[in-house]
């Protein structure tokens, strides 16, 4: 390597604290999808009623409720990691982003307990339950896996329908990231909350194909954010960019909102 090679290379702009912002961003946002293979791991205590009376494995439903926990924490990560910079576009917009995160997570965190209300129950008396205390028990266990299901339905269905569109609101309207992203999500998240009313009124059962239809436009809003803000940050001709370039002085120049 020439020496010129050698300056250079030690001369590179570092990541300014906007770039920092979207990678945190987007990885929250990539951590949220970790929970995918709870739809297996839960499958025994949704199918069988009478799971809580069995003596099998509960480390899957464990194993399901670490991960619901950390994408829980994740979803607020999302909001506390993006709201300095979408409140320049509207505060209010910001704000509801930020209430909408932490309520889904207030439901995922409902959900997990009841789970882990479940799985003790079963460990304690579903094994040495008698013919007398069995259907209570398994009344008990419908209940909590009731109450799973609804949280998921709220926490996990509506509440994200509710994020896209006041998050990509504001990223359409700021131009941090391309538009074709916040279309995304503003045009699936109609058809979210729809389908989630519909469910809530009976008229499309939980867990449904057409539910997961419906949520799959938010679903790849949400990983084509997480990867777009990840690897590009925001964009460097956003006028909230600019005006954040300018604030610090032009050191850098908007340039250095790229990947570093």
């Amino acid at each position: 390597m020439t020496n010129a090679a050698r300056t250079t290379a030690t001369k590179r702009v570092p990541m300014d604290s906007m770039r920092r912002t979207a990678l945190v961003a987007g990885l929250f946002y990539l951590i949220t999808f970790i929970s995918i293979p709870t739809l297996a791991l839960y499958g025994p205590v949704k199918s069988d009623p009478a799971w809580i009376l069995g003596s099998g494995s509960d480390s899957g439903v464990l194993l399901g409720t670490v991960l619901e926990l950390i994408v829980a924490l994740a979803g607020i990560g999302t909001a506390v990691a993006l709201f300095p910079v979408v409140r320049r576009q509207s505060e209010g917009f910001a704000l509801g982003f930020v209430t909408t995160r932490v309520v889904e997570a207030a439901m995922i965190f409902t959900g997990v307990v009841s789970l882990l209300s479940l799985v003790t129950l079963q460990q304690d008396l579903g094994a040495a339950a008698g013919a007398a205390d069995a259907p209570s028990l398994v009344t008990t266990g419908a209940s909590l896996t009731a109450t799973y299901n609804w949280t998921f339905t709220v926490g996990q269905s509506l509440m994200p329908g509710l994020n896209a569109l006041l998050l990509g609101t504001l990223l359409y309207r700021s131009g941090l990231v391309p538009r074709a992203l916040p279309m995304l999500g503003l045009i699936g998240a109609p058809l979210l909350i729809t389908a989630t009313v519909a469910t809530m009124f009976g008229a499309v059962e939980q867990y449904s194909a057409l539910g997961g239809l419906a949520a799959l436009p938010i679903a790849v809003w949400e990983f084509s954010l997480g990867l777009y803000l990840t690897f590009k940050g925001f964009k460097s001709t956003s006028p909230i960019m600019m005006a954040a370039a300018a604030e610090s002085g032009g050191a850098d120049g908007p340039a250095s909102a790229g990947p570093a």
